[in-house]
């Protein structure tokens, strides 16, 4: 038997202030949108702003159903939509933000199993890093690429043995 040990690094930052004006402004939008969510019953809206090569971005937020499997989350909400409206601009950047009781959150949310699987794909895909920025009321936690928030991943190399 062998052990390995995996090592992540994650930043916090206090406030948005620390960040780029870049990502300062992805992170507002992710805060605007926010409250489009439609979560009638888990009341738990997500807010999603991906900031594409190109300078664009794309927003989007969760989507429930009364049928909990047939609902989206925000991140593969903007990153699908990204995807389908510029299909060769890789994604930059990532933006999440969680609204609930009236409130932002205390702690940022992580994005669920399947949204990492579909960001580290967007990442293989284009082959270049997607920055990911978890936003809180009262802190941002940076995650410089997909293979740190996920790193026994799923890719094409699993698909061939």
């Amino acid at each position: 038997m062998k052990e390995k040990n995996i090592t992540i690094t994650v930043f916090e930052y206090d406030s948005i202030r620390e960040l780029s004006k870049e990502e300062q402004v992805l992170v507002k939008k992710s805060e605007e949108v926010v409250k489009n969510a439609y979560a009638p019953y888990s009341k738990f809206q997500v807010g999603a702003a991906v900031l594409l090569e190109n300078g664009e971005i794309i927003t989007g937020t969760n989507q429930e159903n009364a049928a909990y499997p047939s609902g989206l989350c925000a991140e593969r909400v903007a990153i699908f939509y990204a995807n389908s409206k510029y299909p060769d601009v890789p994604v930059k950047a990532i933006a999440v933000t969680a609204f609930t009781n009236n409130d932002f959150v205390k702690t940022p949310v992580s994005p669920c199993g399947s949204c990492r699987q579909v960001l580290n794909e967007s990442e293989t895909r284009f082959k270049k890093p997607i920055k990911i920025l978890l936003v809180s009321k009262s802190k941002v936690t940076v995650i410089n690429n997909t293979k740190d928030l996920l790193p026994l991943n799923f890719d094409e190399s699993s698909l061939i043995n």
